[in-house]
């Protein structure tokens, strides 16, 4: 027994090892104390100085001047006067401590809040730079905190998001990401396959002894769950995730089936003035793709007509041009809005359209127009054609003419939008485009590792498809990485976060 558990303690400590892999980046030093502006540039009522480093105490004691006791053993507050560059006389300002390794970067770390003029933040900055600080690199704050451990790689990127949101959806997205949305279950799917990795390289140390740490069975169900998790990661990182703009909606459909009319009906605010679209019976009029910024039932997003897509005759130069521009807008769609006149059947490029509509991940609402125009025996019939080739799309009869239906139309955008936009599963564009090609290898190789196990190819193959898969997902968590990746990352933060 004595040598079993020697031997346990081994193949713990193996995987213990992997579990802490990293490569320390040598650009950045964590030892020195670092200061910066933390607070926007710009007058303001208020500004902040944060200092951080194991010198943040001296700098404190040099710089700023207080009656008040100062606590240097648990976080506190004072207030007293901050010393500036230049001879120039100190300045109130309140100083907020953290003494201790117990801050956001694990180092002793300091604010003062002042003043919030420009001229004399700097000056300040100059004072305390002055006494063993260095002005800090773009990022350094929040790189501490990840070398730290206090956050990880998604969150440390969440930061960033928080900062550049420019929508109440990206702030969403950004808070989610913060809050542990994506590294949570990325962090129990690491620990589950670290677990099953360990039972997997016991049971190869102990391959002479009759003890079994994980059945064939156990095996199977644990790389099977394990790629359907990695696959839903996938799918998380790969859709639309949070995008720079805002949500767009598509009209689309054939000439003249009245786009242009309905892109000038929808979301149009009277208090401000209407950027209309040219209407015309001659079919074809809009030649290039109009874009409005509007509000629909509180949700701002963009509104897009296109070139109705012609098939009839033979195209033009332009036409061609026009048919680009279209399927270039519907590519960036995060709503469709089909468009079909209802006096008239569906022709086979509709019909083939419908049909295959389920295959396209963006969703889609079918709209019926110029219902004024047509029988009810004519719209049900329509409707009951569309739902023959698409049984799940939504159908939404609208006249511009009468406002039938707009309501309704623009609730139904408003409702696709939030659902296919929704914070959860959604990942920060910046995040998505670092993780998704470990996320893919990661996936490929536990389909490796499930197949090996399933034909019997031997415990040693499946542990090392394991490992690899393992490191590429460490790669997403940060518990992997490269001077590059953090260069990449913390380059793109402001001084001072």
């Amino acid at each position: 027994m004595p040598r079993i558990r020697h031997r346990v303690k081994r193949v713990l400590r193996r995987n213990s090892a992997f579990r802490l892999q990293v490569h320390r980046p040598m650009v950045h030093t964590p030892d020195d104390t670092i200061v910066a502006i933390a607070s926007a540039p710009g007058g303001a009522a208020r500004g902040i100085i944060r200092i951080s480093g194991p010198e943040t105490l001296v700098c404190v004691k040099q710089c700023f001047e207080t009656t008040d006791p100062l606590n240097i053993r648990t976080a506190n507050s004072v207030k007293g006067r901050l010393t500036l560059s230049g001879n120039l006389p100190a300045i109130e300002a309140r100083l907020y401590l953290w003494p201790t390794d117990k801050s956001f970067t694990a180092q002793p770390t300091a604010e003062f809040h002042t003043l919030g003029s420009q001229p004399l933040l700097e000056s300040a900055v100059q004072s305390i730079c002055a006494n063993n600080a260095r002005l800090a690199e773009p990022g350094e704050f929040t790189m501490r905190a990840f070398l730290a451990g206090r956050i990880d790689l998604p969150q440390a990127e969440a930061v960033l998001g928080v900062i550049n949101a420019n929508s109440k959806r990206q702030l969403e997205t950004a808070l989610h990401q913060l809050s542990g949305g994506l590294s949570g279950p990325l962090n129990e799917l690491r620990d589950r396959m670290l677990n099953l990795l360990a039972d997997l390289e016991a049971g190869l140390d102990f391959v002479d002894e009759d003890i079994e740490f994980v059945t064939t069975e156990q095996l199977a169900a644990g790389l099977e769950d394990a790629v359907q998790q990695v696959g839903q990661l996938c799918k998380q990182i790969e859709s639309r995730s949070d995008t720079q703009q805002i949500p767009r909606a598509v009209l689309h459909g054939r000439p003249n089936v009245g786009k242009s009319t309905l892109w000038n009906a929808i979301g149009n605010d009277s208090s401000k003035p209407a950027i209309d679209a040219i209407v015309s019976d001659v079919a074809g009029t809009t030649r290039d793709y109009l874009s409005k910024a509007v509000e629909i039932e509180g949700l701002r997003c963009e509104l897009v007509d296109t070139a109705g897509v012609e098939q009839a005759r033979q195209p033009t130069s332009v036409d061609g041009a026009a048919q680009a521009m279209t399927q270039a807008a519907n590519a960036g769609a995060d709503l469709v809005l089909y468009c079909l006149e209802s006096t008239l059947s569906l022709n086979e490029w509709e019909l083939n359209y419908l049909s295959h509509s389920h295959t396209s991940p963006v969703p889609m609402i079918v709209v019926l127009t110029k219902i004024d125009a047509a029988s009810d025996e004519d719209v049900v019939e329509l409707q009951r054609s569309i739902h023959c080739h698409a049984n799940a799309t939504q159908v939404i009869a609208t006249s511009t003419s009468t406002r039938a239906g707009i309501k309704e139309l623009c609730v139904a955008i408003r409702a696709q939008l939030d659902s296919h936009l929704s914070t959860e599963g959604r990942a920060l564009a910046s995040t998505a485009t670092r993780c998704k090609d470990s996320l893919r290898l990661a996936e490929e190789s536990l389909s490796r590792a499930r197949e090996l196990n399933a034909v019997a190819a031997g415990e040693e193959l499946v542990a090392a498809e394991l490992r690899l898969a393992l490191n590429e997902l460490g790669k997403v968590a940060g518990a992997v990485y490269t001077d590059d990746v953090l260069d990449r990352i913390f380059s793109r933060f402001c001084i001072g976060k």
